[in-house]
């Protein structure tokens, strides 16, 4: 009877389904298991001759396949970052250096004491290496080989800040010390590193400009020409003590020069001499003469107010072998208030009995000398006593004040503010209205009464958001940021303080060392030398992109530099494209190489090999190398693992559903021998 055999086919095909479920259950646990299933198939016998196959009752049962479930199961997050994981399809590549290729979903990976990433087995995982420039080389064993980085020296920084606008470079120190915190205006400190991996720090130290103007005198001979920044000479002083229009002077006083030693004859360098002078060097404000009557003479140079201690003048004589001119005895440099001041001088020392009415700046002052007279410095003070008033009415005026020292006997000084231009003065603001009757004060215009000053310092506001930037190794040492050498002395640069400038209407950075900034365009970079102490011939790039000078606090916006010491290996990543990097103790990260993902036209062909890995087939194809993400591969994901797809609750309906059949089939296979008995029985 055939029953029984078909009973014996389905009894089988009972127990492998208990297999399969029961192999199922007991990798319900294992990392990157994929799930099987029990596929039956019906035994018919086919007649050889006729069709009488619809009358067959069948054979029984057989197992036609044991199909892998390839979808994937939940990541599980883990510590380790080479416990990788596939999100979406594809499989790692295995190599066990025997010729044997094994896939797998399984990426509980290590490293080996050759730096080798493999399974936990051993088996190497697969990937693209790569090349100095990051290409990608024929994929091999995926290996972490750099197990240190070395030092590299600083080439490149960036240093954005903002210089709090409302500090007041009146109240610094007159003379720039680094080391006296009240001569500059910010100060920040930005850490380097040497071609040998050394830390260094490069301080800064911002100077505001003072609303102040620098000037240095000089002793002249007679009939001498002098050189100055290197300049074409210039004739200072003829035989008969005075320049000349033709040396490019002009006087700029009507006080003669006299014996009482405290008027002034002043001669001041015109255009187009002094432009001249100033494209040679544009730190020239004003160059003026003061003769002495006798042939010789006073040379004063007058800075620019963006200038202050920003260099120093070379000043020679016109020899053959050009020597520095001799500075004065006394009072040799200094500095004077760049703000525009004029000078109305005295007609007389001293004034009898009278009372004058005058008009300063539109305020009317009546003075009245008394029964003894008075002094022009008595006079001066008794208005000045209306200082108040003279700049309540007159708000661009600073201040009100005596100079014995301008004219024969002495003179008037209304100085303005800072913000003053030459277009801002009206004639209210210029104006003095003398007693045309008393004449108070020299050459006055009788007739009208209306006085001009007798000589004016012209106004210099272009300290305005500028700052001198000084830069120091390891806060000691001067470094060049680019300054050139001063006008005379070559085209070489030299350490020192350079310049840059804000915008006073916007705070923005309008010039870097003397270079413009456009807007829109990129911000002129400064070359920082000798702040490596092991390779004098690094050059830093130092870019101030960013810096602005705004009414709020000081403070540092942006800071970096590409410099770095030696760093040991501390660990290895993956990102989701499957990039290897290799990270070092000192910050610094290096890709190493490209995880490879497999793919097949049909996965369903793979072979199980055991320890979680499958063999590709004929009927699989070969396998299809890419990276992560690309094509229809899945992402990575580091520090996870990818855990059993196994449904417990439906392999435990399986193992019911086997166990149901095996009972049925067992049931024929009773009611088959029943039967048998009974025939034998007859």
């Amino acid at each position: 009877m055939a029953g029984f055999n078909i009973a014996v086919t389905g009894l089988k095909a009972s127990s492998t389904m208990l297999d399969v479920a029961g192999n199922n259950i007991a990798n319900s646990s294992t990392v990157g298991y994929k799930a099987s299933r029990t596929e039956f198939g019906d035994i018919y016998t086919a007649s050889v001759v006729g069709s009488g196959s619809s009358n067959t009752p069948g054979s029984g049962v057989t197992v036609a396949n044991i199909a892998q479930d390839y979808s994937s199961g939940t990541l599980e997050f883990t510590n380790n970052n080479l416990d990788l994981a596939i999100n979406g399809s594809g499989f790692f590549q295995l190599d066990d250096q025997q010729g044997g290729i094994t896939y797998t979903r399984a990426g509980a990976f290590e490293l080996d004491k050759e730096g080798y990433v493999v399974s936990k087995d051993g088996k190497r995982l697969q990937g693209y290496g790569l090349d100095d420039k990051e290409n990608r080389l024929p994929i091999g064993d995926l290996a972490v080989t750099q197990k240190e980085y070395p030092p590299k020296a600083t080439s490149d920084m960036d240093l954005a800040f903002n210089i709090d606008d409302r500090e007041d470079s009146t109240t610094l120190l007159p003379n720039y010390d680094k080391d006296k915190a009240g001569s500059y205006t910010y100060s920040t400190t930005v850490r380097t590193f040497d071609s040998l991996g050394n830390e260094h720090t490069v301080k800064y130290n911002m100077v505001e400009q003072r609303p102040e103007q620098e000037y240095k005198k000089y002793v002249t001979a007679p009939a001498s020409d002098v050189l100055i920044s290197g300049a074409p000479a210039i004739t200072v002083a003829l035989a008969a003590g005075v320049p000349t229009a033709a040396a490019g002077f002009a006087q700029v006083t009507t006080t003669a020069k006299g014996a009482t030693g405290n008027n002034q004859e002043i001669w001041r360098l015109q255009d187009p001499v002094l432009k001249d002078l100033q494209e040679t060097d544009p730190r020239i404000f004003a160059v003026e003469y003061y003769p002495d009557g006798a042939g010789s003479g006073e040379l004063k140079i007058i800075t620019r107010a963006d200038s202050l201690e920003f260099g120093d003048l070379v000043v020679t004589d016109n020899a053959a072998t050009p020597a520095s001119l001799v500075p004065t005895a006394t009072d040799t440099t200094g500095f004077t208030s760049s703000n525009e001041k004029q000078y109305f001088e005295f007609n007389a020392a001293n004034f009898p009995t009278n009372t004058f009415n005058i008009k300063v700046s539109g305020v009317e002052i009546d003075i009245s000398t008394g029964t003894g007279g008075m002094s022009a410095e008595l006079v001066a003070l008794a208005i000045r006593d209306r200082e108040s008033d003279i700049i309540e009415a007159n708000p661009l005026i600073q201040s009100v004040s005596w100079d014995p020292d301008q004219g024969t006997n002495g003179a008037l000084r209304i100085e303005y503010k800072p913000e003053v231009t030459p277009g801002s003065l009206n004639a209210v603001s210029v104006g003095v209205f003398d007693d045309s009757v008393s004449q108070l004060f020299a050459a006055d215009s009788v007739a009208g009464g209306a006085l001009n000053a007798h000589f004016t310092e012209p106004g210099d506001n272009s300290y305005d958001g500028v700052y001198r930037v000084y830069a120091y190794l390891n806060g000691d040492e001067a470094l060049d940021l680019g300054k050139a050498n001063d006008p005379g002395n070559g085209s070489a640069t030299e350490p020192g303080p350079i310049l840059i400038k804000f915008d006073p209407t916007s705070g923005i950075l309008s010039s870097v060392n003397g270079e413009e900034v456009r807007t829109g365009a990129a911000v002129p970079d400064l070359l920082i030398k000798g702040a490596d102490p092991a390779n004098p011939n690094n050059v830093i790039t130092l870019n101030l992109a960013g810096s602005t000078q705004f009414a709020s606090d000081s403070i540092i916006k942006a800071s970096d530099q590409d410099g770095y010491p030696k760093g040991d290996l501390i660990g290895v990543s993956f990102s989701g494209t499957g990039d290897m990097i290799a990270a070092f103790s000192n910050g610094e990260e290096l890709k190493i190489g490209v995880v490879a993902v497999a793919s097949f036209e049909n996965q369903a062909g793979l072979q199980p090999s055991g320890d979680t890995e499958w063999s590709a087939t004929l009927a699989s194809g070969g396998a299809l190398m890419n990276p992560p993400g690309t094509g229809l591969n899945g992402l990575l994901r580091s520090a996870a693992l990818e855990q059993s797809n196994v449904d417990l609750s439906a392999e435990l309906v399986k193992l019911i559903e086997a166990q149901r059949n095996f009972q049925a089939n067992s049931k024929t296979l009773e009611t088959l021998n029943t039967v048998t008995q009974s025939i034998l029985q007859i």
